[in-house]
């Protein structure tokens, strides 16, 4: 149809957040740009596509399109939020302008990245919430949906707040601390389970924690002592014992007791057995002598919530004479009508605090902020005075061109902290939160509704 090279605008955003809460993380965006950087059709994938038929038994793809996928090259314009920023509903968190078939064929990749990354990067800062100042370790490879999404999961866990993960791997990619424990396996190997503890001391001196609960955890954590304290002259120091079932609470008090007693006051209790947010939350309520979580299936798989719903639209169309067009999709459900225009999001704060965001359209500027709408509710808010105000999309790709480099998988974490810190608390609460208000400019919210009551073009 010859639409293929006509200048887009398409924006990324959500619209609920995950885990009934009140805020999101945004991750992902360093695999996408490592993506984009070996974004290319190879021959072998060319080779696959002529092999395609339609219902007729014809190729389904012409020679023209293919030969047009060999020589082309990412030519777009990316603006994001950076990783580790907590992000709202129904504002911009990526901009991609550039040609339309372009950004057609990079949607799922987009999506498929940053949905996922973003879904467990803020699991994770939920969970760690709940942790506090404890060690909290992502553990959950073996239920991951596959490799890749055990890598993405360790990765994204790491931006949102863990500490380490059990992925060996992921610590190679990465270059982010692992942590692994003794397993069941290994106790039920040796005819005793004392033997098995004493062994352990032995090959790992300085590293060794003591999974406890293989058939006993009291009488575990006796043995584990006693090996402990047969290897003291050693060297040896215990610097944990692990709980995976039982009473977490009742058991860690007990072992707590035990330990002191034989003086290994250092040595910490971790756990781990299907905990998340609300489970560790409640263990401390009930004193848990718990310092160091393991945090496996509810975590990588981001149980009770099982896809992140961002999703990826054109907002503007450029015709030929040059000018932008607006574009908008409609729905019966209020929430899935989109915003049209080249977007960009503000965001307001006073001594340290967020205030509310503001998505404007770049075409119109902002012009009037003496009130803001929400998309969906329409509630209005006025602003009685302008606070400092920061655009939150900066500049990542250039025609096609990296400008923007990620920071390490660290740092991204420490901005998270940073983010956090500047909610109000109501906002972070893990059930029934204060909703963060975001809304429209004025001038962007008056032609967004004009052209929703014009209906379709």
């Amino acid at each position: 149809t010859g639409l293929h090279e006509k200048q887009s605008v398409f924006h990324f955003t959500f619209r609920r957040h995950p885990f009934k809460g009140g805020f999101a993380v945004f991750a992902g965006l360093g695999t996408f740009m490592d993506f984009l950087q070996d974004f290319r059709f190879s021959d072998c994938d060319l080779d696959y596509l002529h092999t395609l038929k339609n219902g007729d038994h014809f190729p389904l793809f012409e020679e023209g399109f293919l030969d047009y996928l060999r020589t082309m090259e990412f030519s777009c314009d990316i603006d994001s939020v950076p990783e580790g920023t907590v992000v709202f509903p129904y504002e911009p968190l990526v901009r991609l302008k550039g040609p339309l078939i372009q950004a057609q064929i990079l949607e799922s990749a987009l999506l498929n990245i940053i949905n996922f990354q973003k879904l467990i990067a803020t699991k994770a800062a939920r969970i760690k919430q709940a942790a506090g100042s404890n060690m909290l370790v992502e553990f959950g490879m073996r239920r991951a949906q596959g490799l890749d999404g055990a890598i993405s999961a360790s990765r994204a866990s790491i931006i949102g707040g863990c500490d380490a993960t059990s992925n060996v791997l992921a610590g190679k990619i990465f270059s982010i601390p692992i942590k692994g424990t003794m397993s069941h396996s290994w106790v039920m190997a040796f005819e005793k389970e004392l033997t098995a503890f004493q062994e352990f001391a032995k090959i790992l001196p300085n590293h060794a924690d003591f999974l406890i609960d293989t058939y006993n955890s009291i009488s575990g954590v006796e043995k584990a002592i006693e090996a402990t304290l047969q290897l003291k002259k050693e060297g040896f120091s215990l610097l944990a014992v692990r709980l995976d079932s039982g009473d977490l609470a009742k058991l860690s008090i007990k072992i707590r007791k035990l330990l002191d007693a034989a003086g290994l006051y250092s040595t910490k209790i971790m756990a781990s057995n299907e905990l998340d947010e609300h489970l560790i939350g409640s263990l401390k309520e009930k004193g848990a002598n718990i310092t160091l979580w393991c945090v496996g299936t509810n975590l990588v798989t981001g149980k009770d919530q099982t896809a992140f719903d961002g999703v990826y639209k054109l907002s503007c169309l450029q015709d030929k004479k040059g000018n932008w067009i607006d574009k908008i999709k409609l729905s019966e459900e209020r929430e899935k009508t989109t915003t049209p225009g080249i977007l960009q999001v503000k965001r307001a704060f006073s001594k340290g605090k967020y205030l509310y965001d503001i998505v404007y359209d770049e075409k119109i500027g902002l012009n009037n902020l003496e009130e803001i709408y929400h998309p969906v509710t329409k509630e209005k808010k006025n602003i009685e005075e302008v606070h400092e105000i920061k655009d939150l999309m900066i500049p990542i790709f250039t025609k096609g061109k990296k400008v923007y480099f990620s920071p390490s998988i660290s740092s991204i974490k420490e901005v998270v902290k940073r983010e956090l810190l500047c909610l109000d608390s109501p906002v972070k609460k893990l059930v029934s939160s204060t909703p963060y208000f975001v809304g429209l400019e004025k001038s962007l919210f008056q032609k967004r509704q004009k052209l929703i009551r014009e209906g379709a073009f």
